[in-house]
């Protein structure tokens, strides 16, 4: 069975004042796959995301989606196939977990269409079912960490962009953060791009992974091999890798 490539980068450059973000970086996501981005803090990771959904100033490159150069907006990127979930939990801590969701269906005018999604989200996440009417602070960190992941689907996205879900979380909140996100690219054929420091968790379940430092990708390939390599270890205790 072979997939289309869904989503590229090529040659992104991002400069936040005199600070390259991104150096050239070139990174692609097929149907189906889940994709890791690995990397000390300040390689480039989260602006790879940023730069894909609009919020990242892209200085020279271009983004592919389906085969055609696009320039990202973020609403446009929502309406294309995309959704973004940033790091941090991001949830609307005064509406209720219904609310939500259904806010994360902004795009969709169609009532019924959007209690369907909603049915269908809460089968993955079946801990919010009865905490629907709760206001989203009382949740757990774990649950709304769960309830952002969840509010990204209700667009049905074809690609989901995830920024260091695991921050802040328990090991055992932890290890159900990343089932939950084999599940959804298992259940629902949804091609996932994760930004992760957990390298052993995120690992387990990629398909494939791009390593950045210092705004480049130094190494890219399924994760067996970049094991074998012995270099992710260099990366992450600060040794250059020569490109």
């Amino acid at each position: 069975m072979t997939s289309e490539t869904l989503l590229e980068l090529k040659n992104i450059k991002v400069h936040y004042g005199g600070v390259k973000a991104l150096d050239g970086a070139n990174v692609a996501i097929d149907e189906g796959e889940i994709v890791a981005l690995m990397g000390p803090n300040g390689a480039g990771k989260s602006t790879i995301l940023k730069a894909i959904f609009g919020l990242a100033p892209i200085e020279t490159g271009s983004v592919w989606w389906q085969g055609q150069t696009v320039r990202p907006v973020a609403h446009e990127m929502v309406a294309r196939g995309l959704a973004f979930v940033p790091q941090g939990r991001r949830v609307f801590k005064q509406l209720t977990v219904r609310e939500n969701l259904e806010v994360g269906g902004y795009i969709i005018k169609d009532k019924k269409e959007i209690a369907r999604r909603l049915e269908a989200v809460i089968e993955l996440f079946p801990i919010l079912r009865h905490k629907l009417e709760a206001k989203s602070d009382s949740l757990s960190g774990g649950q709304q960490q769960m309830l952002a992941l969840a509010r990204g689907l209700m667009t049905d996205p074809k690609v989901l962009l995830l920024d260091e879900p695991s921050l802040g979380l328990a090991p055992l909140i932890v290890k159900e953060v990343f089932a939950l996100i084999r599940e959804i690219n298992e259940r629902r054929w949804t091609a996932i791009m994760v930004v992760e420091h957990n390298i052993k968790s995120i690992l387990h379940i990629a398909h494939r992974a791009y390593v950045l430092e210092r705004g480049k990708i130094v190494l890219a390939g399924a994760p067996a091999e970049l094991l074998k390599t012995g270099q992710l270890e260099k990366v992450f205790v600060g040794e250059a890798i020569n490109a």
